[in-house]
């Protein structure tokens, strides 16, 4: 059984595995343990990942990257629409109204769904994570931002499904961060004793999480979190494409912003420099080599608001925090570094690798999972990001009722069981509490109809005992309802629900002794959960994820056989000036010399783009032709070694 942990980055992405040695990040075909975010597709093909970053330039208009955020969302949707005018490909509304991707595949125009681009990326993450252990992988942990929602989560969630992995969890940045960090240390305070409290801050590319967790041995809970989704080390980037943009107009009178591939080419180079700065306090120059129409070529963001947010939640002080950890590739910035430390009066601490931590804190969380290992006991409660609350209304009644389920921070995954009397079917609405918290334009989680609700015999109105849990995916559900029927019996002690009860009214309902006996039937549920995502295709992107892949594998073995002829022209002629040289005519020599010389401009020209068969009958001509060469020389070495061997019988 595998044990994986993927960290789908916005700009990068990491795999981390669980051996018998521990938890290592595993490279991929580059050597390269960092895996670009990009998805590169051409007339034939797609490329994924390093060979995707390069094309980004050449390739600019059907190379997709920077895609995560759009989970979920509408093309409409204010955010998407500030990211399109950023963007060198081309977004499209979908008939449901979400955001599509546009681009030129096998020599035709397709629309593809955000959950089929990450699909496509994860695809290429399990490849390389079966590569490396040499077995099939299905199972994994899935990092996401602290601050998703519900939808976002959920068509993350059908991207694994089209990719072909389970995702036992999707586990928060800073939670996943905070489970690497606490579970091999040995000196935590015991359960009993009072909790070691860490600030996490990851700032990654296009992000910024903070989140504070108190630990015990064998325990990990989260304390508080919270996040601005649009401050991350792109913003830096941006700075210094506005400056530069700037100073190409003021000194040359050219409008980079109008020319997308001089764009993208300042975009790499100001990321750079921006990398170089962080680890230099001397002036760096920007070089650009033929940038655009043959010319070569101090603002910081306020962190500290984001810090203060953290506090009310936690209700600690500065002195009761033990240390502060920061991890991505932003914190590598001295002035963010110089700015966490300022806030909290105390040296920040970098014992965890700052791009490797989350994918690493997902193996564990794997491993955890996994029956195939055996992990000490590491509990871990999250928290739940924003509030959520239930409205219901029966549809032969006005009133309606409203009760906060999920306060925010409140511990998860967790269950809970409110309890309403009701006498026919009745909805229950499902929404985020504080809609000007959410970086998403729609509070809506779901509609949920409970169904069968009938009257009491005497025609009161039932008791219906409806349990909503918010799950390790960080994901809201009711999952059962049911209905209790009271009939004349003996007296019967009813215990204390295990879980919170909430009555219409909000209140916790006191359950007693009852002179009937209960019988208790299942209702049925039928959910009706917001979403931008196509209703019941996710089969048919499997199916096209499968084809895409089997075009991948088919054009790789055409390279692979025209490869092979080319080797072999190339290995043939070195032979013919060096080992062989000695042992064939000048005849012999000349004619392989022209065969091969033909090959070869036959590669470069007709030969240029033909099937894999073509290739491979090529060779076989090549083999025949130089098999009668190699008859004719086995024979002259056999001459040579006699000769000589019957000269040294005679001395």
């Amino acid at each position: 059984m595998s044990v994986v942990g993927i960290d789908v980055g916005f700009q990068n992405c990491y795999i981390a595995v669980a051996r018998s040695g521990g938890i290592e990040t595993i490279a991929n075909e580059y050597s390269d343990r960092c895996t670009p975010a990009c998805i590169s597709l051409a007339s034939k093909n797609r490329t994924i990942g390093n060979a995707a970053k390069s094309q980004i330039i050449t390739n600019f208009k059907n190379t997709v990257h920077g895609f995560k955020k759009f989970h979920g969302r509408a093309f409409d949707d204010q955010f998407v629409q500030g990211e399109k005018s950023k963007l060198p490909y081309s977004l499209h509304k979908l008939d449901n109204g979400s955001t599509g991707i546009k681009v030129r595949y096998l020599n035709e125009d397709k629309v593809f769904t955000i959950e089929q681009m990450t699909a496509m990326l994860l695809t290429k993450l399990k490849e390389t994570s079966e590569h490396a252990l040499k077995k099939p992988v299905v199972d994994c942990v899935i990092s996401v931002p602290s601050f998703f929602t519900d939808v976002e989560r959920r068509s993350l969630m059908d991207a694994t499904q089209i990719a072909g992995l389970n995702c036992l969890r999707l586990i928060n940045d800073t939670t996943a961060v905070a489970l690497a960090y606490g579970i091999y240390k040995q000196d935590l305070p015991n359960p009993e004793e009072k909790p070691r409290n860490v600030v996490f801050v990851d700032i990654g590319h296009s992000s910024y999480q903070v989140s504070v967790a108190s630990f015990n041995k064998g325990k990990l809970k989260v304390l508080a979190t919270a996040f601005d989704p649009y401050l991350g080390g792109r913003n830096f980037d941006e700075m210094l494409v506005e400056y530069f943009c700037e100073d190409f107009k003021n000194r040359f009178k050219l409008n980079v912003k109008d020319n997308p591939r001089a764009l993208l080419r300042l975009y790499q180079e100001c990321e750079k420099l921006k990398k170089l700065m962080s680890a230099n306090s001397s002036d760096l120059p920007l070089n650009i080599e033929c940038f655009m129409n043959d010319i070569d070529s101090p603002q910081m963001y306020n962190l500290n608001p984001l810090l203060i947010c953290i506090r009310p939640g936690t209700e600690l002080s500065r002195d009761e925090i033990y240390a502060i950890e920061v991890v991505g590739g932003a914190t590598r910035i001295p002035a963010t570094k110089e700015r966490i430390s300022k806030f909290f009066g105390k040296d920040i601490s970098t014992t965890l690798n700052a791009d490797e931590a989350v994918a690493r804190g997902c193996a564990l969380q794997c491993a955890i999972l996994s029956p195939a290992f055996k992990v000490r006991e590491f509990s871990i409660t999250d928290a739940v990001p924003f509030p959520i609350t239930l409205r219901w209304k029966s549809p032969t009644d006005e009133s309606v009722g409203e009760c906060e389920v999920y306060s925010k921070n409140h511990a998860a995954p967790f269950s809970k069981v409110i309890t309403f009397h009701k006498k026919e079917p009745f909805d229950l609405e499902a929404f985020y509490s504080s809609p000007h918290e959410l970086p998403y334009p729609d509070s809506r989680i779901g509609r949920f109809t409970i169904q069968n609700v009938m009257p009491q015999p005497d025609g009161g109105s039932s008791k219906v005992k409806v349990k909503v849990r918010v799950n390790m995916h960080g994901i809201f559900s009711v999952s059962s309802a049911s209905l209790i029927e009271k009939q004349k019996g003996e007296a019967e002690d009813v215990q204390m629900d295990t879980e919170p009860a909430v009555q219409n009214e909000g209140r916790p309902e006191e359950q007693v002794g009852d002179t009937d006996c209960k019988v208790q039937f299942t209702l049925t549920i039928y959910a009706n959960k917001f979403s931008h995502a196509f209703v019941n295709i996710y089969s048919l992107h499997s199916l096209l994820q499968k084809k895409m892949i089997i075009q991948d594998k088919l054009e790789k073995e055409r390279n692979d056989a025209k490869n092979a002829v080319e080797e072999y022209v190339y290995d043939l002629r070195d032979k013919l000036c060096g080992i062989y040289e000695r042992y064939v005519t000048e005849d012999e020599s000349n004619r392989l010399t022209i065969m091969l010389e033909d090959t070869e401009n036959w590669l470069y020209e007709e030969g240029e783009d033909q099937e894999k068969e073509i290739y491979q009958d090529k060779l076989s001509e090549l083999k025949v032709g130089a098999l009668v060469f190699g008859s004719c020389m086995f024979i002259t070495v056999v001459t040579f070694c006699s000769i000589y061997t019957l000269s040294y019988i005679i001395i």
